[in-house]
């Protein structure tokens, strides 16, 4: 993990809402780095060792959506914490990766903060636990 700010990827098809998502991201104090659907976002992870956490929209295009890429980043990089959100689905706790939150948009602004506050201080100690849907 990053000695410095922590750095959170913010992964979101509507560039509106990616907007957003990012300002709300540097005004906790965050370094924001943004990606645009699932692919954009493994790049980037394969490129920067330093994402601590990673704030993904479910819906979105490319090859996989955001539950699938919380899933994959959960099996390669099991210390990135991850934050969940989607407007249209509502996902059951047992869909998500182990020691990831989940949001409704719209979403509460001190809600996010406070859950990426939460994540990125919490034990780093994580053992993995897959679970299917």
């Amino acid at each position: 993990m990053n000695n410095g700010n922590s750095v959170v990827l913010v992964v979101e098809d509507d560039p509106i809402i990616l907007m957003g998502a990012v300002d709300l991201v540097i005004s906790a104090g965050y370094e924001a780095l943004e990606a645009s659907n699932a692919d954009e976002a493994i790049r980037i992870l394969e490129l920067r060792s330093d994402v601590d956490l990673v704030f993904t929209d479910i819906e979105m295009p490319g090859t996989m959506d955001g539950i699938k890429l919380s899933h994959y980043i959960r099996d390669r990089s099991p210390p990135v914490k991850l934050l969940i959100a989607s407007g249209k689905a509502i996902i059951e706790e047992t869909c998500l990766p182990e020691g990831s939150r989940f949001f409704s948009k719209p979403y509460d602004e001190h809600s996010i903060r406070d859950a990426m506050a939460k994540l990125l201080v919490a034990d780093d100690s994580f053992i993995g636990n897959e679970r299917g849907c």
